[in-house]
């Protein structure tokens, strides 16, 4: 009660508390309801009246009309107190001339919420009983004209009424043409009403928010399916066009209003968000969404700012897989909006796309079959699909018949002649599909699961697999534990463990423990080798290298990035001499790793070849092409971009002008992507540098003399003469006023040049002395000569 500083809690005692807002003192409260109060709601309507409505677990709708609200709250204070409060009961409050009370009997189950709208002067109440799953009724009494007659004419109970309403079993039922009942399949737990959109949305236990007309109560208009656990919370936010969900499994989404698409996703893992059945509201005024649960967290809208002229994407929303078919010499990239797009590899240029693939949920993995010719794709709506990807067309849908749980990564091998599809996710499991070419079911079920997997396997959700021919697969999990598999036997072969920070609380339950990438040596893994064979990212920016044969155990443990950014994606070459690595930040690392790890633990760090940034968001995925000569890079920040195997840019997917893969000449190098040039992160390491604002360079080197670009060669400055040209620079940009925006390219230092004086000669007319014509220039006799004749005419003149 914003207007009285009041603040309204329902208790389990069946009472309504008041509490001054300022000092949270008990002010006063109402007791002996007919009923548990569940849902509270207020509305202030003309000066010094108002309306408190709530909803009880008898499935009626109460509603207390107050009028000279002010002194009606004074007269209450006044009263004898019960425990800390004063107290009065319903049935004396009710007889005031200034309380009306009307109690309807609406629903057959416990009330879920109730709100009440003024702009249709209407109370909207929800229950999980499916004839009145959701009901919009008057507040007062009828509005049927016979009925009207009949209540006016009824005036010597007008009293006794009055003094009965709020006594046991006085609960009215409204006349049907005073309410409209929505009939839906397993009710409605949350609810949203847009007056000025006309739109009613309702979300219950089926996982499904239907889209009404409040007017028309028999056919949804429209239905989003996204939620993999009941619908908690609804809202609609006509202002910014969206639509806010929320799941019992604390998944928040974010719709089109328009579209009815799903724009963002945000699970528990990445929110934060932990505890039980939470509860949630928007608020408006700061653009967040306020969650209470364990912890009570706020979720800010974030926006994304409209793309500037000169940036180059390939996808409308981020990037979270792609994958390269040496078959068809095609890129295919997938983006959260679940579009799959094809690509030429040898120019760039998209081919074919379609959108869809897996409803309104993201696509978060991807793999070819061994033939090239069909893409398996994983959803977050925990189904695989086979695609013909062509021409877009779904072969077969691969999903078990347990609760769909989302799908993190998945992978297509062959053992003994047999070819099988591997997915893992958060149902903790390693699911197996047979691939079989003749079977022309469209859904296809997992095999067994493996009895290893199931006593000893995984009690955290997988975030990644990798397979190893053979016959070895590997899986990691959000628990920092990484499992090695026998494909043929379903046996385990080992477990291991990611190693505790060397610096800083060991903390088991943080995020950073996860293990979602892992890349296998595979020359040395199928040998059996003694020697490092596995790579895995870990806490804190490191990657961890493992032996597996001999002993499983921990080999080397390495940070590619400074900045301790956690590594996203790691690739190899096909013969183990290179090791790709890429961050959260963009950037990619290039290390030698060709004898690295095969005599037993390294106590350094493999050397690094190169490092550069190839993009200003999370690098999703990294791949190795044409035997290892170029390499392919995804991200958040909506590219995909081609890189020569020695950090060449060669071109992003979807740019204007393509490139000839065979050409070097056509390709973008030296240039860089115009956000990496501008973006502050990517300023070379000198210490030159210090405290000036953006770096024209693209790259981050290992040398401070590679990276500079400042110095002239042939001629090095010193570096105190430089620092102190440095600070003169910084000084003299202080006090002149802005010249507005350079061109991009212009560099963002401006080198001294030194003066020297040069003696003034005037020019003279002689002839020149051609002498020397025909000699030999290295003769020694001939260069004596020359310089004696030059000395006798400077004595001359």
């Amino acid at each position: 009660m914003p207007q009285y500083n009041k603040l309204i809690v329902a208790t389990g005692n069946r009472e309504l508390q008041l509490y001054e807002v300022s000092n949270l003192e008990p002010y006063c409260q109402l007791g002996g309801l007919e009923a548990l109060p569940l849902k509270l709601d207020y509305c202030y309507m003309d000066p010094d009246k108002c309306l408190i409505l709530y909803g009880d677990d008898q499935g009626c709708v109460n509603l207390l009309f107050l009028t000279s609200v002010g002194e009606l709250l004074r007269t209450w204070k006044k009263l004898p107190r019960v425990g800390n409060m004063p107290h009065l009961g319903i049935h004396n409050a009710v007889t005031s001339a200034n309380v009306s009370y009307i109690r309807w009997k609406v629903h057959g189950d416990w009330v879920t919420q109730l709100n009440y709208y003024d702009s249709i002067k209407a109370v909207i109440s929800s229950s999980n009983h499916d004839p009145t799953a959701l009901v919009i009724g008057c507040t007062v009494g009828t509005t049927n004209v016979k009925q009207k007659m009949k209540e006016i004419g009824d005036v010597r109970k007008k009293v006794k009424a009055r003094k009965g309403q709020a006594s046991l079993g006085s609960s009215q039922r409204r006349a049907r043409c005073d309410q409209t009942v929505f009939r839906i399949y397993k009710g409605v737990t949350a609810f949203s009403f847009c007056k000025r959109n006309n739109l009613l949305l309702t979300g219950g236990m089926d996982r499904v928010i239907r889209v009404w007309n409040p007017y028309l109560p028999g056919k949804p208009t429209g239905m989003l399916k996204s939620h993999l656990a009941p619908v908690i919370y609804i809202h609609i936010s006509a202002e910014d066009n969206k639509i806010f969900s929320m799941s019992s499994d604390n998944t928040v989404k974010i719709w089109d209003l328009e579209t009815y698409s799903c724009l963002f996703t945000a699970p528990s893992k990445a929110s934060g968000i932990k505890g039980d059945r939470a509860a949630c509201l928007y608020l408006p005024r700061p653009r967040a969404l306020c969650v209470a649960s364990d912890a009570v967290a706020l979720l800010r809208l974030r926006l994304r700012s409209a793309p500037e002229p000169r940036l180059v994407v390939s996808h409308k929303e981020p990037v979270v897989c792609c994958g390269y078919n040496p078959a068809f010499r095609h890129v295919v990239s997938c983006s959260e909006a679940s579009v799959v797009k094809v690509w030429d590899f040898d120019s760039g240029r998209l081919l074919s796309e379609f959108m869809g693939t897996h409803g309104n949920a993201g696509i978060s993995c991807l793999t070819f079959d061994s033939s090239g010719r069909r893409l398996v794709t994983g959803g977050r709506d925990g189904c695989l699909k086979i695609w013909s990807y062509n021409n877009g067309h779904c072969l077969h849908t691969l999903q078990h018949d347990t609760k769909q749980s989302e799908v993190c990564d998945c992978t297509y091998l062959e053992v003994n002649q047999n070819r099988y599809i591997i997915a893992v996710g958060w149902d903790r499991r390693i699911n197996v599909y047979f691939d079989a070419p003749c079977d022309f079911r469209h859904f296809w079920k997992p095999q067994p699961h493996w009895q290893d997997d199931l006593n000893r396997g995984h009690k955290e959700d997988i975030l990644c697999v990798a397979e190893c021919p053979p016959s070895l697969l590997a899986t990691s999990s959000y628990d920092g534990e990484i499992i090695i598999w026998n494909v043929i036997s379903g046996h385990m072969y080992c477990k291991l463990n990611s190693p505790a920070p060397s610096e800083g609380p060991a903390d088991r339950e943080g995020p950073d423990w996860s293990v979602s990438c892992l890349a296998f040596l595979r020359t040395r893994a199928a040998t059996f080798d003694a020697a490092a064979s596995l790579l895995a990212n870990g806490p804190r920016g490191s990657v961890t290298f493992w032996r597996l044969f001999g002993g499983a155990c921990l080999i080397a443990n390495v940070t590619p990035s400074q900045r301790k950014a956690r590594v996203s994606s790691i690739a190899v070459t096909a013969d183990d001499t290179l090791a790709y690595m890429a961050d959260e930040e963009g950037f990619l690392h290039i290390y030698d790793i060709k004898e690295y790890g095969s005599r037993g633990p390294e106590p350094q760090p493999p050397r690094s070849v190169k490092a550069w940034r190839a993009h200003v968001g999370v690098v999703t995925c990294l791949e190795l092409t044409e035997g290892g000569a170029f390499l392919l890079s995804a991200s958040s920040d909506r590219s995909v971009r081609l890189w020569s195997a020695a950090g060449a840019f060669v071109g992003t997917f979807g740019q204007r002008s393509p490139w000839d893969i065979f050409t070097p000449a056509s390709w973008s190098h030296p240039g860089v992507p115009y956000e990496i040039l501008t973006h502050p992160r990517s300023r070379p390491a000198h210490p030159a540098l210090a405290g000036v604002p953006a770096a024209h360079m693209g790259e981050e080197q290992d040398e401070p003399e590679e990276t500079s670009g400042l110095l002239a060669p042939g001629e090095p400055l010193l570096e105190a003469e430089l620092e102190e040209e440095m600070s003169q620079w910084m000084r003299l940009r202080q006090k002149q006023p802005p010249q507005g925006p350079r061109e991009p390219g212009w560099p963002s230092i401006y080198q001294a040049l030194r003066c020297h004086e040069v003696a003034h000669v005037s020019a003279l007319g002689e002839r020149p002395d051609l002498s020397a014509l025909g000699s030999d220039p290295f003769d020694l006799n001939v260069l004596t000569r020359e310089r004696a004749g030059r000395e006798v005419t400077r004595e001359q003149h």
